[in-house]
């Protein structure tokens, strides 16, 4: 069959929100997250990023802070990919962030051009001119390497995910580290670099731990500094918009996490002059307890660094999980490769290379 007459037979629909994974609509929606776990161990080489179908629909199902649509590209009834999009719903959003992912032995029928086609599309509609999205890939390849502006780190050239960013006109502004812990092993030096770390921060800052939801003592607190992971962060050439954050919306985030079957554990540092929460980490699981647990934020403000607060809430929080999480076999986390403080203390503790992620960002007209 030649690559026109594929074309002409797939089909684009918009993807629907189920009520539950039991109801009649549900089915593009399951074969969503099929096809988004398949990319994931087809491109970075492991399982450690797995998503369950309950934790991607709580997510999707509240739309209060970020609108989601998705589309998928049919042909004869089968899904061969999809696109969902997270288009943030503050008033100075600027851009549309997206995963466009297509069934591995699916690649190159057309599929992925028409659902690019539909990302642009929203975006102008929104008068939205920054469309960004991310590649994942496996470490250890040997073949010629792109590197972003940062300096630092690379992705190989030659994988199809790389060659297709570049041929409809992305520029890589990023490379992220995936790196994976071992939480079965000895948390000897875990617990000594904690004790250090917390010795050098000196008493002006204590720690506070908490498994979600948030305690009303600490909701106006994390909210703030969940708010500056998007001015302190480091983001290379990607376009961040501002999250504004307050009491009501950790509520919010903590009802969809609780609803998408989470266990959250937060370890944070307080500044004891201020109250000011000063850094945090947070590790969470999904409902299978020998599931890889995932770290999501990790953020020390920047008028506290220079203390080793990083170290302290990393550190606090790992010893912590193995109480929460005990059958969890590794912790997954991504970080800025020119990140390299925060590498350093992960190197430090014991994490590794898992896999790579490119950043990409693109200029629509609009």
């Amino acid at each position: 069959m030649t690559d026109l007459a594929q074309r002409s037979t797939l089909v684009v629909r918009p993807l629907v929100v189920p009520e539950s994974l039991d109801s009649v609509e549900a089915g593009p929606f399951l074969e969503m997250v099929r096809i988004g776990n398949a990319v994931c161990r087809n491109d970075a080489g492991h399982d450690y990023l797995r998503e369950e179908a309950e934790e991607m629909l709580g997510f999707w199902q509240d739309q209060t802070d970020w609108t989601q649509p998705a589309f998928s590209v049919e042909r004869d009834g089968t899904i061969l990919g999809v696109v969902k999009m997270m288009i943030s719903n503050e008033p100075s959003a600027s851009t549309v962030e997206f995963d466009l992912m297509i069934d591995p032995p699916s690649w190159g029928q057309g599929a992925e051009q028409l659902l690019l086609a539909e990302v642009e599309r929203e975006a102008r509609e929104r008068g939205l001119a920054t469309i960004q999205t991310w590649t994942l890939h496996r470490p250890g390849q040997v073949d010629a390497q792109l590197e972003p502006p940062t300096g630092f780190g690379s992705i190989p050239a030659g994988d199809r995910q790389t060659v297709f960013q570049l041929d409809n006109g992305f520029t890589l502004e990023q490379v992220e580290r995936n790196s994976v812990f071992d939480l079965t092993g000895d948390l000897t030096l875990v617990e000594r670099m904690l004790a250090d770390a917390i010795e050098a921060a000196g008493p002006d800052y204590r720690v506070v731990t908490w498994t979600a939801p948030t305690p009303r003592e600490h909701r106006d607190g994390f909210a703030y500094a969940i708010s500056r992971m998007s001015t302190d962060a480091p983001t290379g050439g990607m376009v961040v918009d501002e999250q504004h954050w307050d009491a009501a919306r950790v509520e919010r985030r903590d009802a969809r996490q609780q609803a998408q079957g989470l266990t959250v554990s937060v370890a944070a540092v307080q500044h004891v002059p201020t109250g000011t929460i000063a850094a945090y980490n947070e590790l969470v699981i999904a409902e299978d307890p020998s599931g890889a647990t995932s770290q999501y934020g990790t953020l020390v403000l920047k008028e506290h660094r220079g203390r080793r607060l990083g170290t302290v809430v990393k550190c606090a929080n790992l010893l912590r999980w193995r109480g929460v999480a005990p059958e969890s076999p590794r912790v997954s986390t991504f970080n800025a490769e020119e990140n390299r403080h925060m590498l350093d203390i992960n190197e430090a503790i014991g994490f590794v290379p898992a896999s790579y992620a490119g950043a990409w960002k693109k200029i629509i007209s609009v």
